[in-house]
């Protein structure tokens, strides 16, 4: 790998670590203003709705500039949108304004990996990537959950710290400063010289070409087949961010604080699946993970009946209930499968995308199809907790509908290697 990869590694850290404790801050910001239970979800739907309206522009943008100016720009919105949170704008819009940052921030964070590194060393760097965005998730979520911690909250109230009252507050404040580390790092990433033609940013113009560049990626064999898989991943996975906080609380008696380590729990096991899958599985034979997909699915299905109360009291480990040990092994499970089949399609389809057109365009599309999914997941996700229905329910709807959704697009690319050799594709260019 070169120099250059690794200051895309320490910046993508900081920047998905202070993400993912600003969630949590969030989340804890709108129980301190009372806001109803529904509107929780609402927070990532907020998050990514820029990755969507904005979709055909943030792909010009990136391949616009060095793409390490553009990862500067884009954690500086962050930055913004994470102040202007802490001085009294309403947790929803202002985590709008960190999604638009980390919208433009994509395409340039996975752009330039086919900028830098040639496609059979993809899947080892995004296993990297992935790998190391996991861990910035654990401690993420375990550092928003201790900011959060009632312990926190004790020592700010008392103190008042910069007109900081609460410890969501102080844990918003903690993650400006982040922000802004990721940002200076950015500036360490090397200009890697690669240049495309001058970009246009016509509204009509634009849009027209990104329903082509759409297009183009859906009708390629083996694109429609890895964009299928992740965007039915990043979708459901948002939905479970959500889903193992109410499955911690309501089956496990855990509130938000410990409940925010169970996320890092899973983010472990998908740490564990992207370093096997970058160890084992090459660019080639990406597409036969998908039968993990389709049990990971049905596995959160069967694992959201689990409670607490079914071990008797007395049994501990290292200080933890039994009880709490097998719900963490049981999660880090059910991570593991999404990282290993994850990150292969991930890798097949920049590949793809970038043979089929520039970096920048690819992952905007990408990123497009990805978000409305999760717009769409998150937004039905609110409307079932607000029609009332528990959360072992929505449980079993979400994994039987992942495992269905899987076995569908198995059933697809089969249809689609009796038409045409896939395999084949793998090295073909239609870019035009």
């Amino acid at each position: 790998m070169t120099k250059g990869f690794y200051s895309i590694m320490l910046a993508q850290f900081l920047s998905s670590l202070a993400d993912n404790a600003l969630l949590i801050a969030a989340i804890a910001l709108l129980t301190t203003l009372n806001e109803p239970a529904w509107m929780t979800p609402l927070l990532k739907l907020f998050f990514v709705v820029s990755y969507v309206i904005f979709a055909a522009w943030v792909g010009i943008f990136a391949d616009s500039m060095p793409k390490g100016r553009v990862m500067f720009i884009t954690n500086a919105v962050k930055t913004v949108g994470c102040i202007i949170m802490l001085f009294g704008t309403h947790p929803l819009l202002a985590y709008a304004i960190v999604g638009l940052g980390a919208a433009a921030y994509s395409p340039a964070k996975y752009g330039i990996l086919t900028e830098l590194l040639p496609p059979e060393k993809l899947v080892k760097a995004n296993g990297w990537i992935e790998g190391l965005t996991v861990a910035s998730i654990i401690l993420g979520t375990g550092l928003g959950g201790l900011l959060i911690s009632p312990m926190v909250d004790h020592f700010v109230q008392g103190h008042h710290v910069f007109g900081v009252h609460n410890a969501a507050q102080a844990a918003i404040a903690v993650m400006i400063f982040v922000y802004a580390a990721a940002a200076a790092v950015n500036l360490l990433i090397p200009d890697t010289g690669a240049r495309y033609p001058k970009q246009d940013f016509r509204p009509i113009h634009t849009l027209v070409n990104f329903g082509k560049s759409c297009s183009l990626l859906w009708h390629d064999k083996l694109g429609q087949i890895s964009l299928s898989v992740t965007t039915l991943f990043w979708g459901a996975g948002a939905t479970l961010q959500f889903l193992v906080l109410a499955w911690a609380n309501s089956n496990l008696g855990l509130d938000l604080s410990k409940a925010a380590i169970l996320q890092g729990v899973v983010a472990i096991g998908i740490a564990i699946g992207a370093v096997l899958a970058a160890a084992y599985v090459s660019l080639r034979r990406s597409v036969d993970v998908l039968p993990i997909g389709v049990l990971m699915g049905f596995s959160v299905a069967v694992m959201s009946f689990y409670k607490a109360s079914w071990i008797p009291g007395g049994f501990d480990i290292f200080g933890f209930h039994i009880s709490i040990a097998i719900a963490c092994l049981l999660l880090v499970s059910v991570g593991m499968m999404a990282g290993f089949f994850v990150v292969p399609m991930n890798a097949l389809l920049q590949h793809r995308g970038h043979v089929l057109m520039s970096a920048g365009r690819s992952i905007a599309v990408q990123n497009f199809n990805e978000n409305s999914s999760i717009l769409v997941m998150l937004g039905l996700y609110s409307l079932l907790i607000k029609s009332g229905l528990g959360t072992v329910t929505i449980m079993v709807l979400f994994g039987c509908f992942v495992g269905c959704s899987m076995l569908a697009v198995i059933f697809k690319h089969h249809h689609n290697q009796s038409k045409e050799d896939s395999l084949h594709l793998i090295g073909e260019d239609k870019r035009h």
